[in-house]
């Protein structure tokens, strides 16, 4: 991966990771979005699309909410988009491994999103007098400092993660044997899979959601075959 193209999707990463909590919550950082924009910074949208739709399926279920463990998503769906937008279009294993690649991230990307809540902890507590006596210099370094933070944090697991992920990619591909059709449909099988447990965990409690589900999915089948 050359340095002009590794550069801004770090700095898409870093971005896209700051979205997923801190700042500014618009969800830009949703793998469909995400995916698809390290795709059109590497001058493949649609393989982007792809990917994103792919982790899309599997992150359907993560709500970021408080101090809860969740996956980061915004990082993790860049890494994965660009493996995949770097690979020639209908390359056997390469959405594979591309989804699996992404997995790892997200999974890493919340453990330092853990490290760093508990690196703010401390800062807080170090200042808490400040705090309490009302010092808005020591609230806005607080804010500040942790938004920063999670920037760099974003941009460090996007970085790494590229630099492991993209050789050990390389010479997976190469070695890879399974006939392309048979590869996608298995990925896909086991996507969706993923998909309709996360959405039934979601609804099933509900019958009006039930309905609510069942027409959108509707409509949706519709405009594909329309398309």
């Amino acid at each position: 991966m050359s340095l002009e193209s590794l550069v801004p999707i770090v700095l898409l990463g870093a971005l896209l990771g700051l979205d997923v909590v801190s700042f500014p919550q618009a969800m830009v950082s949703r793998p469909i979005v995400a995916a698809t924009l390290a795709g059109l910074v590497l001058g493949a949208p649609a393989n982007g699309v792809l990917a994103g739709a792919a982790l899309e399926l599997i992150a359907l279920e993560t709500l970021p909410f408080g101090a809860s463990r969740y996956p980061e998503w915004g990082s993790a769906a860049v890494v994965g988009g660009a493996l995949f937008a770097m690979q020639p279009t209908g390359r056997a294993g390469a959405l594979t491994l591309a989804v699996l690649g992404a997995l790892a991230v997200a999974w890493l990307g919340g453990g330092s999103m853990v490290a760093l809540r508990r690196l703010n902890a401390r800062r807080a507590r170090a200042v808490r007098a400040e705090v309490d006596a009302g010092a808005w210099s020591a609230v806005r370094g607080l804010m500040l400092g942790g938004i920063a933070l999670d920037l760099l944090r974003g941009g460090l697991v996007t970085l790494l993660a590229l630099l492991v992920f993209v050789p050990v990619m390389q010479a997976a591909i190469g070695g890879w044997t399974l006939d392309p059709a048979v590869s996608r449909a298995t990925a896909v099988t086991l996507l969706a899979a993923v998909a309709v447990a996360a959405c039934w965990k979601i609804f099933h409690g509900s019958r009006a959601a039930r309905w609510l589900f069942a027409g959108g999915l509707l409509a949706g089948l519709a405009l594909v075959a329309l398309a």
